[in-house]
């Protein structure tokens, strides 16, 4: 199956809802780490595998297990992406390191999708969902983001801090990107898709966390790993409500 055509396929299943969507970031005692976004679709293969397989054809059919770069998609849309303002190509080559794996199983009745990366400082990570949707503009671009169309496209810009006493999530609201989104014909039909899809938000540290602003947060045993619960409505519509600020112990 070409790169493509999977990650359409990716897309069709991320936008018939009932999916969980997990920020997953774990940062090391030197401050590199990893990130990644996991979406769940195994209640949406539970419901309807069988009629999403014979619907796509005998290719969907049959398991998928596949990993692949977005370095390879931009090889292969190098011409699209040559067509893109210089700021657009700026943005899109922000992913370029990102891995992309997807699990699908008719029989199992499962639907994975990772779509992560390593970096060496949290702060790389600026924006990087936003990033995301910057892929709508490519050519076949309506199927070109792997977690769904929109996905990223929050009209907030988020920011990431950590220097070892604090870690910060921080989005900021364009009021006016947010304005222009709610006239949007569209934008009821969005609502209604997301509807039943929570997004959950996890994160490991090298440190013992000694308290969270946000009183719904949940720790490991060892108060390392933090977890919060949204739901995807709250990540789209008010993507503030997902601040909060980690403070360590000494």
């Amino acid at each position: 199956m070409k790169l493509f055509k999977l990650l359409s396929f990716s897309f069709l299943l991320a936008s018939l809802t009932s999916c969980t969507f997990t920020e997953n970031i774990t940062i090391n005692e030197n401050g590199t780490g990893k990130f990644s976004v996991d979406m769940d679709g195994s209640a949406l293969m539970e419901m309807a595998g069988d009629q999403i397989g014979n619907q796509m054809g005998a290719s969907a059919k049959k398991d998928i297990d596949s990993t692949f770069t977005f370095k390879q998609i931009f090889a292969d849309k190098k011409d699209s992406i040559a067509k893109l303002s210089p700021e657009a190509q700026k943005e899109i080559k922000k992913l370029e390191n990102f891995v992309v794996t997807t699990k699908m199983s008719s029989e199992k009745k499962q639907f994975l999708l990772t779509m992560g990366t390593d970096f060496k400082n949290v702060n790389e990570l600026q924006d990087i969902l936003q990033t995301a949707s910057t892929l709508q503009k490519l050519e076949g671009g309506a199927s070109a983001n792997p977690l769904g169309s929109g996905f990223g496209d929050n009209s907030s810009k988020l920011s990431y801090k950590y220097d070892g006493k604090k870690f910060i999530r921080k989005a900021v609201i364009d009021q006016q990107k947010l304005a222009e989104k709610k006239k949007d014909s569209g934008a009821d039909m969005s609502k209604m898709m997301w509807a039943s899809s929570n997004y959950i938000v996890k994160y490991h540290f090298p440190k013992k966390i000694k308290k969270v602003s946000n009183p719904n947060a949940l720790f490991s045993d060892d108060r390392k790993t933090m977890t919060l619960q949204y739901t995807f409505t709250d990540y789209m519509e008010n993507p503030d409500k997902l601040n909060f600020e980690v403070e360590f112990e000494k």
